[in-house]
């Protein structure tokens, strides 16, 4: 027991104490600490280095340039101009920390008018390349001049150094642009440039150049175009006249034939044939008549008919050519009638029952012919 008691209080001295180590909230809150004051720590280093270089003086313009790179002082930027340690920017710019940028208003409005001084010199020369007359080469008193009246000038106000600044500017853009050139009197001028002016030349300058161009090739196509169109109206209107005469050859025959039944019929009081102008006239519409070439195929196709004749007879003193024909012994041609294209006569009338009846009106019955 002795020995036991010994041991528990010899433990008790070697074995440090409980509250000799943070608990796990205590060191939670330690940790937290530490990272505000680290943090603390940091911006006020940020903002010390920060007033600290702002506070540094800008070197005087016009030391020397090994002088500038001191610790003492700043550099001066570019564009700037710096005494006694302050900075002024040059007209144009403005101050942006240590920097001088460039005033953005002042640089687009001398953008666009070193473009309009662009347009107009390159519209000018791309009239010189299509027709002939214009303006190549002009001077640059004359495009500072013309910038007074342009009327984003008028916008400047009576801010004599902005104003001439701007149009400065402009030049300086023009003069990167466009081709430049020293006269003989000593005077700077300015010219398009041929490629720039391209895009400038007016869509029917540019059509006139591009069939210029390639007219061999465009003359070559047309003639084709032509020569194709021609052809094919040839061939649709020889199957035309080719498929009409047919269809008029059709009722030349069936009404010869009912012609010549109807004379046999009535004792040969009527006559069998019938005159072939009279047909033509009958049969053909007036536009027809004016090409010889439909009524000439419909002769060829009865003259290769064996059944129909033709001969000169004299009717009211006139030689006239008549078509008669065969009854005896010669097919019908009833069997080539189409279905609503049939001949319709009248049983009491004929064709050429004498000569007198030869002045009586036409009537003009789908396909029929009656005196």
């Amino acid at each position: 027991h002795n020995s036991y008691s010994k041991n528990s209080s010899l433990n008790s001295i070697l074995e440090p104490p409980q509250s000799l180590f943070p608990s796990k909230g205590e060191f939670l809150r330690l940790i937290t600490v530490l990272a505000i004051a680290s943090a603390v720590a940091l911006s006020c280093n940020y903002f010390l280095t920060f007033f600290t270089s702002t506070s540094k003086p800008f070197c005087d313009s016009n030391l020397d340039p090994i002088d500038s790179f001191s610790d003492s002082c700043e550099p001066c930027p570019s564009n700037g101009e710096c005494y006694e340690g302050n900075l002024e920017c040059i007209y144009g710019y403005r101050r942006h920390g240590k920097l001088c940028i460039e005033d953005r208003d002042i640089d687009e409005t001398a953008k666009k008018l070193s473009e309009s001084v662009e347009a107009g010199l390159c519209e000018a020369y791309a009239q010189v390349l299509c027709y002939g007359t214009g303006t190549v080469w002009v001077r640059e008193n004359d495009i500072w001049n013309d910038l007074d009246r342009h009327n984003l000038m008028q916008n400047v106000g009576s801010d004599h150094t902005t104003y001439v600044y701007m149009k400065r500017r402009a030049m300086e853009t023009i003069a990167k642009l466009l081709e430049t050139r020293t006269n003989l009197h000593g005077l700077q001028e300015f010219k398009c440039p041929d490629a720039l002016a391209e895009h400038y030349k007016p869509l029917t300058c540019r059509f006139r150049e591009l069939v210029s161009k390639h007219s061999l090739i465009i003359m070559s196509i047309c003639a084709g175009l032509i020569g194709c169109a021609v052809l094919f109206l040839k061939v649709r209107q020889r199957m035309y006249i080719s498929a009409r005469a047919e269809e008029l050859y059709n009722q030349v025959c069936e009404m010869l034939e009912e012609n010549a039944l109807r004379s046999k019929n009535v004792d040969g009081e009527g006559e069998s044939w019938v005159v072939a102008s009279w047909l033509r006239d009958h049969l053909l519409l007036p536009r027809e008549r004016k090409d010889p070439q439909l009524w000439k195929k419909v002769e060829e196709l009865v003259q290769d008919d064996s059944r129909v004749d033709r001969y000169p007879k004299l009717v009211k003193g006139e030689s006239k050519v008549v078509w008669e024909w065969q009854v005896e012994g010669s097919l019908s041609s009833s069997g080539r009638r189409k279905k609503g294209e049939g001949i319709e006569l009248k049983p009491n009338e004929s064709i050429n029952t004498n000569i007198n009846q030869s002045s009586r009106t036409l009537k003009t019955e789908p396909k029929a012919l009656i005196f």
